[in-house]
């Protein structure tokens, strides 16, 4: 081992930070790419579900508040672009990877938003799962990441309460109402548990990102917090989980719960999901039609060197 891999070891083993110019590992910094890339692109196609609402939001305080939500995660994508260009990559091949399918985003995204109820069920379940997910990436041991996900979870636990907040409006109002928000936790359920990976024994990258300190938990750790986090909030607004196994484990001090469809997570994952061809259709759409801001401020740039 020499010294630059010495220094790296022992930054590792204090729980302190990597930062760009430090020497790394390829593994580790290949590692981080696809992480942050995955986790930018899944910010990017995350505003299409929600986003098809704005339009048609039953109250302009609705609309605004659902506006708001999509434009923060623009922003996120861009601060963990930017977090990924620290490492060497240029955003536009990333951009290009995402749209040709090379890389992967978060298989949530991949599910429709038929009701307006899945507006509140996005920001209650699949926000909450992020939370879970991503608070101990604040201390995840890349520090251009770490920065960026400080921000990003303090918007995400906003949006979760908002998700929440419209839900319980919903659940107290009529019979049909409070069947739309059961109907969409019913459908996003198993999906949300879903986010969090394949289990442990079937992860390969788990074991090495937390070695790492990149990761802080396993998945299946993960997923009981979420699993213990979502059952309290379920009682206080009158929904049924739709899991049949779940149930308090006194001995172990947490809920027992079923598993997801795990076929279904590596169908989804490989492209066939119900809206996988749509969302990176749209994106590619997008893309396309936004070239000539691009290209504008390309030109602004060089006229102002």
């Amino acid at each position: 081992m020499d010294e630059s891999e010495r220094q790296f070891e022992d930054t590792i083993a204090r729980h302190d930070r990597i930062e760009p110019r430090d020497w790394m590992p390829d593994g580790y910094r290949r590692t981080l790419v696809r992480q942050i890339a995955q986790h930018a692109h899944s910010e990017v196609i995350g505003m299409q579900p929600e986003g098809a609402w704005i339009t048609r939001a039953p109250s302009l305080r609705r609309r605004q508040v659902l506006l708001a939500k999509v434009q923060d995660e623009a922003g996120h994508g861009l601060y963990l672009y930017s977090a990924a260009e620290t490492l060497g990559v240029d955003r536009d091949d990333l951009e290009q990877q995402l749209m040709s399918g090379a890389q992967k985003y978060s298989s949530i995204f991949n599910y429709p938003t038929p009701s307006y109820a899945d507006v509140g069920t996005i920001g209650w379940l699949v926000d909450g799962a992020a939370i879970c997910n991503q608070v101990p990436l604040c201390r995840t041991s890349y520090g251009p990441y770490g920065r960026a996900m400080v921000r990003i979870c303090k918007e995400e636990s906003f949006h979760q309460r908002q998700g929440f907040e419209l839900l319980m409006t919903m659940m107290g109002g009529t019979d049909e109402q409070r069947a739309m928000v059961q109907e969409s936790v019913d459908r996003f359920w198993w999906p949300a548990l879903m986010m969090f990976g394949p289990p442990d024994a079937d992860s390969p990258n788990t074991a090495r990102s937390m070695a790492w300190g990149i990761k802080r938990h396993t998945n299946d750790e993960l997923r009981q917090r979420f699993v213990d986090m979502t059952v309290p909030q379920a009682d206080a607004l009158g929904v049924t989980l739709p899991d049949p196994e779940l149930r308090w484990n006194e001995e172990r001090g947490h809920h027992d719960f079923g598993q997801p469809d795990w076929d279904e997570l590596k169908r989804v994952v490989s492209g066939d999901g119900p809206c996988n061809a749509e969302r990176l259709e749209h994106r590619r759409r997008a893309h396309d039609e936004g070239e000539w801001v691009r290209a504008a401020a390309r030109a602004a740039g060089e006229a102002s060197r």
